[in-house]
C-alpha cells in the first residue's frame, strides 16, 4: 500500500521548526571486518572437506611400507537468499509535501533498511552458533566439544566449562587454539586473528587487550596476551549479539566465515501510469556462513 498524505500529516502544514527522522546516522558496516567477500554465479555454492594422509609410521626392516589414504568428508552449502524491499508515494504525498524530498529520503531509508538485514543475518551466524538447531556441514553447531573428525575422534571449538569473558577464560581459549587438530588427529597451525564481543563486554575487552600488566589483579605480572602480541587491533564489536555474555575468537583458518555476493545490490524507480505513485525498490542476493570450525572459537557465557 503506498505511503499518502495521511502518513504526513504535519508536513502538509506550513511553520514546523524542523523535520527528522531517528536513523539519519548510521554506524560503519560490521560484518566486512568478520566475513570473507567471495563472488558466486550459482544458486548454491558447496565446499567440501577433503581429509590428507595421518603421520608416517615407523617400517620394520624387511617388512611392507603402510598406506595410508584420505578422502572427502562432508559438505557445506551455501544457499544465495534474495532479500528485497520497496516503498511507494502517492502522487499527491509527493507533491503537497513542504519540507523533504519524501523519494529520495525513503531511497536513503531504503539503502539503510538493506544494510541492516545483512547486519542481522551475519551475528545471528554468532548468535546460533552453539545451537544445534543450526547446524554446519558436520552435523554439530558452529562452536561445538563434538566436531568428528574424519580420521575418529572428536575436536572442540568452545570452552568446555562455559565462561564469561575475562583475562583468564581469554587464555584458556586461545590455549585450546594452540591445541586444535585437523580430520587426522594432527597438530593444525592456525591463529588467533581477532576478538569478537558485544556491546557489554567492549569496555572489559580493551583494557585486556591494552593494559601492559594484569587486568584487575594486585600482582605485578606481565600482560602475557598484550606482550605476545596476539591480537594486533581492538576487539570487533557486534552490536546486534543477542547473548549478552557471549564472546569469541576468530581465527586464521582456511574457508572459515564467508559472504558469497551472488547479484549485487540493484535500485530502482518509476512511476506508475495509472495511479502516478512512485515506486521505488531495492534487491540482491547472497549467503553468509562458516565452513571451517577451526575459524571460530568461543563461549556462551557462565
Amino acid at each position: 500500500m503506498p505511503m499518502q498524505r495521511a502518513n504526513f500529516p504535519k508536513s502538509l502544514e506550513a511553520g514546523l521548526n524542523a523535520v527528522w527522522m531517528s536513523n539519519e546516522r548510521n554506524f560503519p558496516e560490521e560484518w566486512p571486518r568478520i566475513f570473507e567477500r567471495k563472488k558466486s554465479n550459482k544458486a548454491v555454492e558447496e565446499q567440501v572437506l577433503r581429509a590428507g594422509l595421518g603421520a608416517g609410521q615407523i617400517k620394520s626392516e624387511g617388512a611392507t611400507i603402510a598406506e595410508d589414504m584420505g578422502g572427502e568428508s562432508w559438505t557445506q552449502r551455501y544457499l544465495n537468499i534474495t532479500v528485497a524491499l520497496m516503498f511507494s508515494l502517492t502522487q499527491e504525498a509527493l507533491e503537497d509535501n513542504l519540507y523533504m524530498d519524501l523519494g529520495r529520503q525513503y531511497m536513503i531509508d531504503l539503502q539503510r533498511a538493506m544494510k541492516e538485514t545483512k547486519e542481522i543475518m551475519a551475528a545471528n551466524v554468532f548468535n546460533n552458533a552453539f545451537s544445534t538447531s543450526y547446524p554446519i556441514g558436520d552435523g554439530a553447531a558452529l562452536l561445538s566439544t563434538s566436531h568428528p573428525l574424519w580420521g575418529g575422534g572428536t575436536s572442540s571449538n568452545k570452552l568446555a566449562t562455559p565462561a564469561d569473558f575475562s583475562e583468564s577464560a581469554l587464555e584458556d581459549l586461545l590455549i585450546q587454539i594452540r591445541n586444535c587438530v585437523d580430520d587426522r588427529n594432527l597438530p593444525t597451525p592456525i591463529n588467533p586473528k581477532q576478538l569478537v564481543v558485544g556491546n557489554s563486554n567492549y569496555f572489559q575487552a580493551i583494557r585486556i587487550l591494552r593494559s601492559m600488566q594484569r587486568v584487575g589483579t594486585t600482582d605485578n605480572d606481565i600482560n602475557a596476551i598484550k606482550s605476545v602480541g596476539i591480537f594486533g587491533n581492538d576487539p570487533v564489536v557486534l552490536r546486534r549479539l543477542t547473548d549478552t555474555d557471549a564472546w569469541f575468537v576468530q581465527t586464521d583458518a582456511s574457508m572459515g566465515l564467508q559472504y558469497f555476493q551472488r547479484i549485487a545490490l540493484q535500485k530502482g524507480g518509476q512511476e506508475d501510469f495509472k495511479t502516478g505513485n512512485w515506486e521505488q525498490k531495492a534487491r540482491e542476493r547472497w549467503s553468509i556462513g562458516c565452513t571451517n570450525w577451526r575459524a571460530l572459537f568461543g563461549s556462551e557465557g557462565a
